[in-house]
């Protein structure tokens, strides 16, 4: 989905963008390594709050500042409202900002954006709003790389509907900034991983858990030789970093009434919240890199100051709530994809949240060991998780820049988006060392379609006839529980336990845990070919082609030898 406003591709400067909810941020290409950029305030996380004090524009963390100050004057939390009508949004996170309004069912705030003291406040809709905020990105952008930014790519969430995606694009439009395409969120996370020069193309399951401040997005995405399927998402709004948020502000909140017991409570008026809130995040991003943080607020309410400490187990031991939330939602999306967390190779954390350490611990005690949890403090060759987005699309935008406006949908349509894809994997059938029957998968389950893929088949020893089973493949998680323990033994060691002076109670050993593994399942037989008079030692080649109408075309042949055997099945 390309913008309306069009550049021709060589008075190009392009961008990647995401605009959040909470913090935007942008990144740019250089020799196709993404760059993330850092506003005039030094800022790379650029809070997506506009505000306004006689008659100046502040954005950014200036802005953010004002929420103690000028809350009526300052607008946050405004993306989502985008392509929405009023009585479909949710203006729980704006009671501590400027209000969201219904004018004429749009969605609109009041607010005083004029230096004079008797001009009427003005009345803007949420997409004006976002223009003029695209506009300061897109001009720290230009002052950063010393010449005018045209062109971006914009991530959004895999749940924004076509009336939300339109209502951007005109945004952008009306900020001077032609939009070359909008990415999903959880895919310019994965292109920013697998853009890297060490990264190796490969088949995988990935779980990418874009963790906001005011929601939550998990997808699983299939990665087939560079090409990206969303299998699955699911969007949460409750367990988020306002929550984490949430929890820290209570918890200081309770301790400066416990030893102010006549003070009003600083959650009860605007500004002691809002205080609350700033040194609060504050506190979160310092647990997140350190064992211990210290929490102080001046005039914290009723002229009184407060000062505090946490450390992280106590903190984490207060969240539990929401890290278990998470932990859920991860494991429904993998569900509704129809996988087991033992089909998944990659977990991805994304967005400001994901910087939580125990999040990530939670992960690897979810996911078996061979899945690769990708976060700064599992992984030290982790990219940021606040800047995926942005790298993602940045290197898309690089990619595309070249292109006529008009092409660009068709030019990367499969690149990017969901596409047709098989369900079952589609093999042969070959024989183990044991004389056992196996699936050996050619084209994987979820794989994009048109897809080509060829693989090589041992022939017996001593040559020969080769009969070559093509079939479909799925899999399932094959269970197995510990032995019990023989009663002999449970009555030897009660005897022992009986003898002994250690106090100890055996009963509190460890239960072996059942192991789970994940094995292929033969399903249904497609076609079977024969290749006569195979040499000794020989191999034969197997290709399977499946087009896009999801007929199949199968062909075998030996190595190194003209002909073969070619059929095709229809869809």
């Amino acid at each position: 989905m390309s913008g309306h406003k069009s550049v021709a591709p060589e008075n190009r400067t392009v961008i990647g963008l995401t605009f959040g909810n909470s913090n935007s941020s942008i990144a740019y290409t250089v020799d196709d390594k993404a760059e993330v950029i850092a506003n005039e305030d030094g800022d790379r996380q650029i809070p997506t709050i506009l505000s306004y004090v006689d008659g100046e524009e502040y954005y950014g963390q200036q802005a953010k500042a004002f929420l103690i100050r000028n809350p009526d004057n300052t607008v946050a939390y405004f993306r989502d409202f985008l392509g929405k009508d009023f009585e479909h949004i949710d203006p729980t996170h704006n009671h501590a900002s400027a209000h969201p309004k219904d004018v004429d069912g749009t969605v609109s705030f009041t607010i005083k954006d004029k230096a004079e003291e008797d001009a009427e406040p003005s009345t803007l809709s949420v997409s004006e709003v976002a223009t003029r905020y695209l506009r300061r990105l897109i001009g720290s952008a230009s002052d950063y790389l010393g010449k005018k930014v045209t062109s971006a790519v914009i991530t959004v969430p895999t749940n924004f509907n076509d009336k939300q995606k339109a209502a951007l694009l005109a945004a952008a439009n009306a900020a001077d900034l032609e939009v070359l395409q909008l990415i999903s969120e959880p895919i310019a996370a994965a292109l920013a991983y697998d853009a890297r020069p060490e990264a190796q193309v490969e088949d995988k399951i990935v779980v990418v858990a874009e963790l906001g401040g005011t929601r939550s997005d998990v997808a699983v995405i299939a990665s087939r030789q560079g090409m990206y399927t969303v299998l699955a998402t699911a969007h949460d709004y409750e367990f988020n970093g306002v929550a984490l948020d949430k929890i820290l502000m209570d918890h200081f909140a309770k301790e400066f009434l416990k030893r102010n017991p006549s003070a009003k409570d600083p959650r009860e008026n605007a500004r002691g919240l809002a205080k609350l809130k700033f040194e609060s995040e504050a506190t979160k991003r310092a647990l997140s890199i350190g064992a211990n943080a210290s929490f102080s607020v001046e005039s914290l309410s009723d002229g009184i100051d407060f000062a505090s400490t946490i450390n992280r187990l106590r903190y984490e031991t207060l969240s539990r709530t929401v890290f278990e939330g998470i932990n859920r939602l991860v494991d429904s999306v993998i569900k509704k994809a129809g996988l087991d967390v033992l089909d998944v190779d990659e977990v991805i954390l994304s967005g400001g949240t994901a910087h939580t350490p125990r999040i990530a611990t939670n992960f690897s005690n979810i996911f078996p060991q061979t899945t690769r949890i990708l976060a700064p403090s599992t992984n030290p060759y982790a990219i940021n998780p606040s800047e995926l987005g942005a790298r993602g699309a940045a290197l898309q935008a690089n990619l595309i820049q070249d292109y006529e406006a008009d092409d660009i949908d068709q030019s990367t349509h499969a690149a990017v988006t969901t596409v047709a894809h098989i369900t079952n994997a589609i093999g042969v059938v070959s024989l183990n060392a044991a004389g056992e029957e196996i699936f050996v998968p050619v084209v994987p389950a979820e794989t994009a379609v048109p897809a080509k893929r060829t693989v090589h088949v041992a022939a017996p020893k001593d040559g020969g006839d080769v009969l070559v089973k093509f079939v479909e493949g799925n899999t399932h998680i094959k269970v197995t529980k510990p032995e019990p323990k023989p009663e002999e033994s449970k009555a030897a060691k009660v005897e022992d336990a009986d003898n002994s002076d250690d106090e100890s109670d055996f009963s509190d050993e460890e239960e072996e845990e059942e192991k789970r593994e994940k094995v292929w399942k033969i399903g249904n037989t497609l076609a079977e070919a024969a290749i006569r008079g195979v040499k000794k030692g020989g191999k034969v080649e197997v290709t399977v082609q499946v087009n896009a109408d999801l007929s199949v075309i199968l062909t075998t042949r030996e190595v190194g030898a003209q002909g073969g055997v070619r059929g095709q099945l229809s869809a």
